[in-house]
């Protein structure tokens, strides 16, 4: 419990979040693209921050809309093995959220990994982290069937905390994923990439530029002025 009396919970996306995944991501992309004789742009990934791969070899391979689903699966295992790969030789866990994890665990909060990536990245990414023992549940894009911004990924981690959607609070890095959040009914934190591509997330309900700078007493707050 908190402080509050009620059982709050933060639900955790993965990439950018969790791990600085940008990189990685891209350079899987344009390796599977590559072999393939077809060229990623920056501006492909980024238009699809936030989304299953599944969706987006639908939506940006050219003839994949017709493609079967076990073509569909072929390159999406292609890919993210190449993205864990990528991982295993430099592993690039964001500044501060280890510790804000174990913090937020000790304060009495339930805490969730809710992301689309496939399970398999996603239980890679919190063994190298050793953050297991902190988790009440864990949802994969294995367990959706609509990437954000559709909410279900956040609904169906709520669930699995055990706690409403609305004393829950979000950590996102991506529109997508704030669209999520706020449609699932949650509060939510944007984490804003300062180097490189960025993207807009003013929809959050408060931004910040590093995990180092949430703490659990401004979740509480956060979560507690969401509620009508």
């Amino acid at each position: 419990m908190t402080t509050t009396g009620e059982q709050l919970a933060v639900l955790f996306d993965m990439d950018g979040v969790l791990i600085d995944s940008y990189e990685a991501h891209f350079e899987s992309w344009q390796v599977v693209a590559g072999k393939r004789g077809r060229t990623y742009t920056e501006a492909d990934f980024v238009a699809g921050f936030g989304r299953t791969s599944r969706e987006l070899i639908r939506e940006q391979w050219e003839g994949a809309s017709e493609w079967t689903e076990e073509q569909v699966a072929e390159l999406d295992e292609e890919k993210e093995t190449a993205f864990r790969d990528i991982l295993d030789k430099k592993f690039p866990a964001m500044e501060g959220g280890q510790e804000l994890i174990s913090h937020l665990y000790k304060s009495g909060f339930q805490i969730a990994v809710a992301s689309s990536g496939p399970r398999e990245n996603v239980e890679f990414v919190i063994d190298r982290l050793g953050i297991r023992s902190c988790l009440s549940t864990v949802i994969t894009g294995n367990d959706v069937t609509k990437g954000k911004p559709n909410p279900q990924v956040f609904q169906l981690a709520a669930q699995g905390v055990g706690v409403p959607n609305p004393l829950c609070c979000v950590i996102e890095d991506a529109p997508a994923g704030v669209a999520a959040a706020k449609a699932a009914g949650s509060a939510c934190i944007g984490l804003i990439r300062t180097t490189g591509y960025t993207v807009n997330l003013d929809d959050a309900d408060l931004l910040v530029t590093t995990l180092r700078d949430i703490t659990p007493e401004k979740i509480t707050e956060l979560i507690q002025s969401q509620q009508g």
